[in-house]
């Protein structure tokens, strides 16, 4: 059974969907760290770090829709964080990282969804729901 088996029970789909996402943990900002997404939904996000995350460890993200619209920033917690396999021995090691968001405002879930869903209808993959 690889790693992903099991970790595809999401109650949102997910587009693949290339945006800029900070995160950094509660009161750290400094400690901040610039990636981007693997894939998007409304509930949550996948991102590629190079470094992992603690399983349920809360973080705050900041999310570029590269929409021309401003940042979307809230709450979220870690929910899953799998190794990528890497047969270079002097490239660092990549995590998929699975963040559920826990605090967006209503507006910012709503844009997420319109956006996903102008996607999902180029794409051919019909509606998220």
């Amino acid at each position: 059974m690889s790693p992903w088996e099991g970790l595809n029970r999401r109650k949102f789909p997910r587009v693949s969907y290339p945006c800029l996402v900070t995160v950094y943990k509660e009161n750290q900002e400094m400690d901040s760290i610039l990636t981007h997404t693997e894939n998007i939904g409304i509930g949550g996000i996948c991102i590629i770090l190079k470094k992992n995350l603690k399983m349920f460890s809360p973080v705050n993200i900041e999310i570029d829709l590269l929409d021309m619209e401003d940042h979307i920033r809230g709450q979220g917690k870690v929910v899953w964080s799998v190794r990528r396999r890497s047969d270079a021995k002097k490239k660092p090691l990549f995590y998929d990282t699975g963040i559920e968001f826990v605090d967006f405002a209503e507006r910012d879930t709503k844009r997420i969804e319109n956006v996903l869903q102008k996607i999902a209808a180029k794409t051919g993959k019909g509606s998220l729901r």
